[in-house]
């Protein structure tokens, strides 16, 4: 008796797992291979289904990782590229840039979604052709099924982020934000408080309608006495389009408009989120030995440095301010012994050195790169290993020392 080839095909994301059974004479070992390849047809279809994630879930567990709030407003941050969904995420891809050279490599290892510290799209594009390599990058990555999201300064701010993993090498030491983060989220509403008193001569419900009568303006009233008399206290959120309307309002009554006080409403500072880190050692080192503990934390062997006047490389150190990247803006008129970062203008570091601050230099991406090893380990452990994380072996500061 003949029997035919199975043939048994797992799909899995657009690509397909062909498993070819040989013919058999013999009935009984065709049963048992085949109960065998039922069991590895069921452990391919369990281990795929643990290892995927959809991508608007995984979009929102990076948030709760990182939020994209923490970033400055300038930035591009998030999901740049997004594959017509819906689209399921097996392997996350980690770069410091995204090149060409980079992707390549990403779409060899099949890469579902790339997350890139540098955003490869900052300006508008005004057309995607061949033309550009950016506008390549985006074109390879759709042809292909590949999202691309960038945090950049999200993940800057974030505590456990690039500047605290800079911050590593140092030693041991205290570090707080150059440049707190303000909370996204705060439950007062406006950007001004207007508060005044109305005494019993004055028809409280109608000021209190009038002011409701505003857009964005949130009303509370409660009892004041002023001078042994007892008068109505009016508070009101508004925001600053809302604030000249109220102010219109009460100028029309010199008593009122006398009696007003305006603040302004700030949202409360995040204590270990922001741009940069000011580091106090809790023991001064030589400057040689701190160059020695940076290069060594950045697998670096060389960096550059401009030497604070009247320092030598026998001078303590025990402040450390650093900006991953590009520190000009963030380390500009911050006190310390040494500033670390990876690029600063030549008017910047002479401004820097001539106030006796020393200053290391080690090139913009060579000072976040390390990080992503990180990240690794710290988003495997966030999303429960629910998807395969890997490194970029290509990606690499452009700049070489010759």
């Amino acid at each position: 008796m003949r029997h035919e080839a199975v043939v048994c095909i797992v799909q899995r994301q657009g690509f397909q797992r062909y498993s070819v059974l040989p013919d058999f004479c013999m009935l009984s070992s065709h049963v048992r291979l085949a109960r065998t390849t039922v069991r590895l047809v069921h452990s391919l279809i369990c281990n795929s289904s643990c290892s995927f994630m959809d991508l608007k879930a995984l979009l929102s567990s990076l948030n709760d990782f990182a939020s994209l709030s923490f970033a400055e407003s300038w930035d591009n941050v998030g999901l740049l590229v997004e594959p017509s969904p819906p689209h399921t995420v097996n392997i996350l891809f980690l770069t410091n840039d995204l090149t060409e050279e980079v992707m390549k490599e990403a779409l060899q290892k099949k890469a579902d979604l790339i997350l890139s510290y540098h955003p490869p799209i900052f300006q508008p594009m005004k057309r995607i052709t061949w033309k550009t390599w950016k506008e390549r990058l985006v074109i390879r990555a759709l042809e292909n099924r590949v999202a691309i999201y960038s945090p950049h300064t999200a993940y800057d701010a974030a505590p456990q982020g690039v500047n605290s993993w800079l911050a590593k090498g140092l030693g041991v030491c205290t570090s707080r934000p150059i440049h707190p983060s303000k909370a996204p989220n705060c439950p007062t509403e406006g950007t001004h408080r207007v508060e005044f008193n109305v005494d019993h001569t004055q028809d409280v419900d109608e000021v209190i309608s009038t002011v409701k009568g505003i857009s964005d303006v949130s009303v509370t009233s409660f009892s004041a006495r002023t001078d042994d008399e007892e008068q109505t206290r009016i508070s009101l959120n508004c925001s600053q389009q809302a604030l000249m309307q109220v102010v219109a309002f009460l100028s029309q009554n010199r008593q009122l408009y006398q009696k007003t006080e305006i603040l302004s409403l700030e949202k409360p500072l995040l204590l270990h989120t922001g741009m940069g880190r000011l580091c106090i050692l809790d023991e001064s080192v030589s400057l040689a030995t701190m160059i020695e503990r940076i290069k060594r934390h950045l697998k670096l062997s060389h960096v550059r440095l401009a030497l604070g006047a009247g320092r030598t490389l026998e001078s303590q150190v025990k402040a450390v301010a650093l900006c991953a990247g590009s520190g000009s803006r963030v380390l500009r008129g911050t006190e310390a012994d040494l500033y670390l970062t990876g690029e600063m203008s030549h008017h910047d570091i002479l401004d820097a050195a001539s106030q006796g601050i020393n200053v290391i230099l080690c090139e913009h991406s060579n000072t976040e790169r390390g990080f992503l090893s990180d990240l690794r380990d710290m988003l495997g452990a966030h999303l429960e290993n629910k998807i395969n994380i890997i490194l970029s072996e290509t990606d690499r500061d452009p700049l070489h020392v010759v």
